[in-house]
């Protein structure tokens, strides 16, 4: 069970005339304000998170002068390779680069390393390739703020580079020709310091294509690859508030169109209608893995084909394709999870605070989803370990208490190299490390955090009950705060007591739960499901009163609309 925190409401109240102006209910204008949207004007924005509130590209730091020399070496007749990375991010930002300067008529050498023969970031090898067969300017996207030797070997061949990156940067910044990283801005100057790799290069090209208009007239319709910028910050599990809820909210307006071929074929393959609409969380969940299948399990050229596709039957092909992977990905998951479960039981019991799990023949494309589930179950940072050639590959993951980045850079003389954001990190050691570089996570989180096992809290916005959840009404108001995901959490609301009035199973498995539920003091029930919660909601319930932490939903299945009950976690009530 988690610790239940109500969020922390300012000591004054709103203006009750903002409901009436904004058209909102009392009750949401509450929960915004709650949330810290302060006026009026503030809460406005957010509802319309219109396209026109995006900042000029001029205004981001690094992007008019990375732009400027882009357009020259195009406009020159320069040959441009593309280095993204093999995740959604690095896919969808690959795609958006090729996407606008084929509206100008310009090809590029899109290049996606392969996760397993040569990993993250840029390589040598590589690099003089690409310069043998004749590039002379690269573009990085998505990777490359720490790819130091890499882009000095560049540099060597004669390559003009521009970096264009969203990671952490080191204390020395690679020699680039040009750097757009809104993580090396002043947080005074910089509108977005948590843009994904592809919203750095959605702003960079927005500012290559204005540049290319004057030069050429020709111009590309920006607002048209926005769909690939949505899919790549959720899945990259970017901060949705600023200019990324923007971007994000017309992104999802795009794959809800699904005008992309791609896109339309991706959809088909999740079980979604071409025209259906898609949540962030159906994104995130249904969409993102089948483009990080590629990277993970084959290559990750075949979802940039996808995302490239022309026609309806290629893309669906591809599509297919990456359908079939994502199956091969899950059973290797399930897999490596059970192993890896074990292990960190064993850590657990023996009291370490930092789990760092090893399995030789673990696969490197799917551990970092295994540390994710690691750390939702056991909450204490995690790396998972596997070999790779003739070293040891790593992904962590961490809980909000601890910065993975920050604590790496404080082993970092047991790792061949590492990098990530607060949240989540790569890793690759030499063998002979790995037991001093358990220890030393070990240690550097138990310095951080302490040895009392520490709880996930969940913030709640207010107390609810089912006659308030059961409003179709409101629940289209909540509507109006998606997209949600990290900086825009969706609604979690208390329940009064309520009566378990019966219990189902739910899933293959039974690993899931539906519960009824009836408030009585309102007399309303509803029907809740609980996600992988089937052991810690026994049969014994029925009957019992009990308090659900609970998000309300429309849900609208062969033309008829009912509430949804998703239940966050419970406890007996009082």
């Amino acid at each position: 069970m988690k610790i239940w925190k109500f969020r922390d409401a300012p000591a004054e109240a709103p203006d009750p005339r903002w409901a009436e102006q904004l058209h909102i209910s009392p009750l949401l204008l509450s929960l915004l304000w709650a949330r810290g949207l302060d006026s009026r004007e503030a809460i406005d924005a957010f509802l319309s998170a219109s396209l026109s509130r995006l900042v000029h590209p001029g205004q981001w730091p690094g992007i008019p002068q990375a732009a400027e020399l882009l357009a020259r070496r195009l406009l020159d007749g320069g040959k441009l390779a593309v280095w993204g990375d093999y995740d959604v991010d690095g896919i969808t930002a690959t795609t958006l680069v090729l996407d606008v300067l084929e509206a100008h008529g310009i090809e590029a050498v899109p290049y996606l390393p392969d996760r397993r023969c040569e990993g993250y970031g840029l390589n040598i090898p590589a690099l003089e390739k690409l310069a043998a067969a004749g590039i002379d300017t690269l573009l990085t996207v998505d990777c490359g703020i720490s790819d130091t030797l890499p882009i000095q070997r560049a540099r060597e061949l004669g390559m003009t580079v521009i970096l264009s990156d969203h990671h952490l940067p080191p204390e020395s910044l690679p020699a680039a020709s040009a750097i757009c990283n809104p993580r090396i801005a002043d947080r005074g100057t910089c509108p977005c310091p948590h843009l994904a790799g592809v919203g750095v290069a959605f702003f960079l090209m927005a500012a290559v294509d204005a540049l290319l208009h004057k030069a050429r007239g020709s111009k590309c319709k920006m607002d048209t690859v926005l769909d690939l910028v949505a899919l790549g910050t959720l899945a990259d599990v970017m901060r949705l508030s600023g200019q990324n809820r923007i971007l994000v909210k017309g992104g999802l307006r795009q794959i809800h169109e699904a005008r992309r071929p791609g896109m339309a074929a991706l959809k088909k393959v999740s079980n979604f209608e071409a025209s259906a609409p898609v949540s962030s969380g159906q994104t995130v969940f249904r969409l993102a893995p089948r483009i990080n299948a590629a990277g993970r399990m084959g290559h990750a050229d075949l979802a940039l084909r996808l995302l490239r596709a022309r026609d309806a039957a290629t893309a669906l092909r591809l599509a297919t394709e990456l359908d079939q992977l994502n199956t091969e990905r899950r059973m290797e998951e399930d897999r490596i999870g059970r192993e890896a479960r074990e292990e960190a039981l064993r850590q657990v019991a023996a009291g370490r605070a930092g789990l760092v799990l090893y399995g030789g023949n673990w696969h490197a494309g799917v551990i970092g989803i295994v540390a994710s589930r690691i750390v939702d179950e056991f909450y204490r940072p995690t790396i998972i370990l596997c070999d790779d050639q003739d070293a040891i590959k790593g992904s962590g993951r961490s809980v909000r208490e601890f910065d993975l980045h920050a604590g790496l850079s404080r082993m970092a003389h047991l790792m061949l190299g590492f990098g990530g954001h607060r949240q989540a990190a790569g890793v690759r050691l030499a063998p002979g490390n790995l037991p001093a570089f358990s220890d030393a996570f070990d240690a550097v989180v138990r310095a951080e955090l302490g040895s009392a096992p520490l709880f996930p809290s969940l913030t709640l916005e207010c107390e609810l009950d089912f006659r308030q959840a059961s409003s179709l009404v409101f629940l289209r108001e909540l509507e109006m705060l998606q997209p949600f995901g990290p900086g825009n959490s969706e609604p979690v609301f208390a329940s009064p007591p309520l009566k378990v009035v019966a219990r189902m199973p739910l899933g293959r498995t039974g690993e899931h739960v539906l519960l009824r539920l009836l408030d009585e003091s309102t007399g309303h029930t509803l029907q809740a499901k609980a996600w992988r919660q089937a052991a810690l909601l026994p049969e014994s319930l029925c009957g019992t009163r009990i308090r659900v932490a609970y998000t309300p939903r429309i849900d609208t299945y062969n033309g008829v609309t009912s509430v949804d009950v998703n239940i966050k976690d419970w406890k007996p009530a009082d």
